[in-house]
């Protein structure tokens, strides 16, 4: 005989619902941890990379100002040089890898003993792509849309058809 309160079943029913929600939360839980894992991994990558090209970019300097005459190419980087008819200055710039996509732009002024940093930046070295296709859809088929005109004179072509038929 029941003599009320909770029985067996509806405790089994709770506990298991306890169990399947402690599961997705943990589920849901590793999956964040490991995105954080991976967007760490990524931006650590990118700082030690910037680091390295910075590097790069101050020994590629201090090795222009050592020479007598600049170097075409120092390290597998190379190196433009133009004269500035204005300042009578030479112009260098390079730029030095951070990764694939990005790096470090360098543009410096030389004078007889000093130098001047015009330029020392992080800019996006991919080739960028554009896209001007846009995916619309040409509508009902059947309906010929060369005369909409997006609503301000002629009105819509459906409300035309339902019209016609009527």
């Amino acid at each position: 005989m029941n003599k009320g309160g909770i029985g067996v079943g509806s405790a089994s029913i709770v506990l298991v619902f306890a169990v399947l929600c402690l599961t997705v939360f943990s589920l849901i839980t590793y999956v964040v941890a490991s995105n954080d894992k991976t967007l760490v991994d990524n931006e650590a990558q990118l700082v030690i990379g910037y680091f390295q090209a910075d590097a790069l970019a101050e020994h590629i300097v201090a090795e222009i100002l050592s020479s007598d005459t600049t170097p075409s190419e120092i390290q597998d980087v190379t190196i433009h040089s133009e004269l500035d008819f204005y300042t009578n200055a030479e112009i260098i710039t390079f730029s030095a890898p951070i990764s694939d996509t990005l790096a470090i732009f360098v543009r410096l002024s030389l004078y007889d003993d000093s130098y001047n940093i015009l330029s020392w930046r992080t800019y996006n070295s991919a080739e960028w792509q554009y896209d001007v296709g846009l995916n619309i859809w040409p509508g009902p088929p059947g309906i010929d849309l060369g005369d909409f005109d997006m609503g301000f004179g002629t009105g819509n072509p459906w409300e035309q058809d339902t019209q016609e038929s009527n």
